[in-house]
């Protein structure tokens, strides 16, 4: 265990403390006049633990999470508070919670400004909500996107986590959840973390089932769309498995 009792406000930078506010300063000015464009990784988790670590030079603990966690943001970004505490010195409960915000928050604001906005006029449109939405899973999700007569997004909801699987509950509760938010029409979704995104039999079983299901409410599926990463998709409106 690296990291038992270190808390970020009693930690003292072993720079010159102009030095140190300097460096802060220019980081943050480099993202406020170009975003995170030219940021190498270790500067990414550099301004953001210098809103939570004050009196420290964090460059050391942003290289520590990347070489500790895969060195990639994802990995470290996706790790449990308690093992951003436990692997890395220097980081705190403060930077750990703040750490593992980042894609949480990244969903919601996603979440939100697609709900108030988004009309899923194509499946293309669907498929770049669904990879912000599932894309930073780390377990399968199954969710359902509710749409009004218009095929505007009403709700998303996730109504499984983990195996997905074809027992009488999970179909209830995908129709609870249409019914819920009155949907007229709904698109169905899932992802495949860390595999490709072909259907399962399973999954084609599912399908069929819930099609089936929701058309005998009245409720229109029309599609159900697998993502895998942030580049991969399965559509089976597009490949004629709706049919």
């Amino acid at each position: 265990m690296k990291n038992s009792s270190h808390r970020e406000s009693s930690e003292e930078s072993t720079k010159p403390k102009s030095d140190l506010e300097g460096h802060r300063n220019r980081l943050r000015e480099r993202f406020l006049k170009s975003g995170l464009a030219g940021f190498h990784d270790h500067e990414i988790l550099e301004l953001l633990l210098t809103y939570v670590i004050p009196r420290r030079d964090v460059k050391p603990i942003a290289k520590e999470l990347l070489k500790e966690f895969g060195n990639n943001l994802a990995s470290v970004f996706d790790a449990p508070p308690e093992a951003l505490q436990c692997e890395v010195a220097g980081i705190g409960k403060n930077a750990a919670v703040l750490i593992s915000l980042i894609p949480r928050l990244f969903d919601s604001y996603q979440s939100s400004r697609w709900v108030h906005h988004e009309t899923f006029s194509s499946t293309q449109a669907a498929v770049s909500y669904l990879r912000a939405h599932l894309g930073t899973q780390r377990n399968e999700v199954f969710c359902v996107l509710a749409l009004d007569s218009q095929n505007r997004l009403i709700a998303v909801e996730q109504v499984q986590r983990g195996s997905v699987n074809r027992t009488a509950v999970f179909p209830r509760q995908v129709a609870e959840a249409s019914l819920k938010h009155r949907a007229t029409a709904v698109i169905l979704a899932h992802n495949h973390p860390g595999g490709g995104p072909l259907p399962s039999a399973a999954d084609r079983q599912l399908t069929k089932r819930l099609k089936n299901i929701l058309g005998d409410l009245d409720i229109v599926v029309h599609d159900h769309i697998i993502i895998a990463g942030h580049d991969q998709y399965y559509s089976f409106a597009e490949t004629g498995g709706l049919e």
